[in-house]
This record gives C-alpha cells, sequence and structure tokens, in this order.
C-alpha cells in the first residue's frame, strides 16, 4: 500500500500493482498503511482513469469506512427514521443547504421551528477513543461560526461526527493537530449548539448509523 497523493493509492492483487481512486482526501495515515486490506469499489465510468476506488480499510479487525460522501447520505437516512433522538424525526429535510458563506449538510423544520445540521465524518482512532479533525481544517471552523450564528438567530443548530467504525468509547476534538477548531466547539457547545457523535454498524455492504458516543470537550 502507498499513497503518493490525496486521490490515489498503489495497492496489490495477487501480486499485480494497481492504482486506485481515494475517495477520501484527509489524511488517513493511521489507515492507509502497508499491509493493510482495504474493500474497493469498481466504477463503471469507461473514461475514468482508475477503474476502483478505495472505499473501506481493515483496521486490525475492525471495518473503517473511507468513503467521504457516505457520512452524510448515512445521517440523512438515521434522521429520516428517527435514529438521532436528540433531534427526533422532522418534518421536512433537505440535504446541501446554503446559509451565510457556508453550504450545511442538512436544513429541516420540526414542530414550526427550523434547523441546521453540519455532519463530520470520522476516521482517526486511538485506543477506543476517536478524534476530528486528522488535520487542519479551515472549512470546519467556519462551519463551526456559521452554526454560532444561526443559533443566535433562533435556528437549531447541531453539528453531528459520524464515526465510521465500531469499538468506539470517547470523541474528543483534535487539538493537536487543529487547536482553534477545538477551541471553536468549545464556544459553540455554550453558544447552545448541540454537539452529537454517533458510530456506525459498517459491513462490507452496507453502513448504518448505531450508538451515540460519549463527548469530552476541553
Amino acid at each position: 500500500m502507498e499513497r503518493p497523493n490525496r486521490f490515489v493509492a498503489h495497492i496489490l492483487i495477487d501480486k499485480d500493482e494497481l492504482v486506485v481512486h481515494v475517495k477520501n482526501t484527509g489524511r488517513c495515515r493511521e489507515l492507509l498503511v502497508k499491509g493493510a486490506r482495504v474493500l474497493l469499489e469498481e466504477s463503471n465510468n469507461p473514461v475514468r482513469k482508475t477503474k476502483y476506488s478505495l472505499v473501506a480499510v481493515y483496521k486490525n479487525d475492525m471495518l473503517v469506512n473511507m468513503d467521504s460522501q457516505i457520512p452524510n447520505a448515512v445521517a440523512a437516512e438515521a434522521l429520516a427514521k428517527g435514529m438521532i433522538p436528540e433531534i427526533g424525526i422532522p418534518d421536512y429535510i433537505k440535504r446541501e443547504y446554503t446559509y451565510g458563506k457556508s453550504r450545511f449538510d442538512i436544513y429541516y423544520e420540526k414542530d414550526g421551528k427550523k434547523g441546521f445540521i453540519e455532519v463530520k465524518g470520522v476516521t482517526l482512532e486511538n485506543d477506543g477513543i476517536v478524534s476530528f479533525p486528522d488535520a487542519p481544517t479551515q472549512r470546519g471552523r467556519k462551519h463551526l461560526e456559521e452554526l454560532i450564528k444561526a443559533k443566535n438567530e433562533g435556528y437549531m443548530a447541531w453539528i453531528l461526527f459520524v464515526v465510521q467504525m465500531k469499538g468506539i468509547r470517547l470523541f474528543r476534538p483534535n487539538s493537536g493537530h487543529d487547536p482553534e477548531f477545538a477551541k471553536l466547539l468549545a464556544k459553540a457547545q455554550k453558544a447552545g449548539v448541540g454537539i452529537l457523535a454517533y458510530d456506525c454498524i459498517v459491513t462490507e455492504t452496507s453502513i448504518v448509523l448505531d450508538e451515540k458516543v460519549p463527548i469530552e470537550i476541553e
């Protein structure tokens, strides 16, 4: 396993080297390591440079989703089914909604009130503790600032960390990689922005939101 840049990885299949697209531009250095077992998704696009996309990786015996587009869909599906009791079942859900200078992942309406949910996929894990982000994220900081603004203007506002694996005991913001994000997350919590973390049941063919993960914010 080699990853020469954010977009591709070199893997071995039956001793043949194959270049595949990586559906996650994060660093993922603790996942995409030499000898790691990965799952591939075949593309039907005949003009693509790479025939396969890397969508998941085994970390020891734990399967971790790597497709960065999946958490938003998982969150929207769980929300519609009432699997996030802190929010409940909305009367209306819309994916991708522009507010201010940001585009939030989910806009919803419930009991005459309007709200936003920003979804963040989490793959960085160490000894049962997961963290976000795995690299400095200006976009993530801007989302937190906009969520605080929305809350102050009367909207319901949430940030949902979708942990793309099981076997997790705690979520923490990654103050080592992005101390400003960690500070803004604490500020958002004080401003009334809801902060949630849920793990997922990940199989080779599916991923579903599952249990709430305890959160520790400094």
